[in-house]
């Protein structure tokens, strides 16, 4: 590795800054396992991670400078994930409105398997389409690789640390959340953090929306 020990652990403390910070896939982690537990949550996570090593792996191959070069391509993107937050939030609304969890698209009595595809999905299309996140892998990884290339490996490397940073915090944030569960079946309690949950993506949709207006 061309990478020094000092600038991955700058590396790792400043992602790790990125990765705590509440965003869309945050929230569409929250949104999950406040409706369908902790297996949900996981498997979101699991999605978000899953985004993040593919558009990881684009970036350290080139892949992702042309993707990010096509406006129209990148503008597809975007307005794929506005539409995509947008209808996340609105269902968590409908939800708060009507005081039931939303359990998603999967038909009720729907197989394990079936739930877990679905939250996966969830959580792999809500970072697939958020093209700060390719943003991020394509301007700040070459800013920690120093001035002798962008050897692969490192790259890989670090958009790699990136994602197990971000699973071991979503993680971290569904088990607190089962862990606080008998409080958050409180009717009122759950129609609030559904409602707040919304807002906040209908909010990530709205500004990813304006962005570069």
């Amino acid at each position: 590795m061309w990478v020094s020990w000092a600038t991955y652990g700058t590396f790792v403390a400043f992602a790790a800054i990125v990765v705590i910070a509440p965003g869309p896939d945050f929230a569409v982690v929250l949104k999950n396992s406040l409706a369908r537990g902790r297996s949900a949550g996981f498997f979101t996570s699991l999605g978000v991670t899953t985004s993040c090593l593919v558009q990881g792996t684009l970036a350290a191959f080139g892949v992702g400078v042309v993707i990010a070069r096509s406006q129209a391509l990148f503008l597809a993107i975007r307005w794929a994930g506005v539409a995509y937050l947008g209808y996340l939030g609105v269902q968590a609304l409908l939800a708060a409105r009507h005081g039931r969890s939303w359990r998603g698209a999967e038909p009720a009595g729907a197989p394990a398997r079936t739930r877990r595809f679905t939250a996966w999905r969830q959580g792999f299309l809500s970072n697939m389409t958020n093209p700060k996140v390719l943003a991020f892998y394509l301007s700040v990884l070459p800013q920690f690789l120093g001035h002798a290339g962008t050897p692969t490996i490192d790259a890989l490397a670090l958009a790699y640390t990136h994602a197990v940073l971000g699973i071991l915090w979503l993680s971290a944030l569904v088990t607190f959340l089962h862990r606080m569960r008998p409080w958050i079946e409180r009717p009122r309690v759950r129609r609030s953090l559904d409602a707040v949950t919304g807002t906040a993506l209908i909010g990530f949709a709205s500004a990813l929306a304006v962005e570069g207006r």
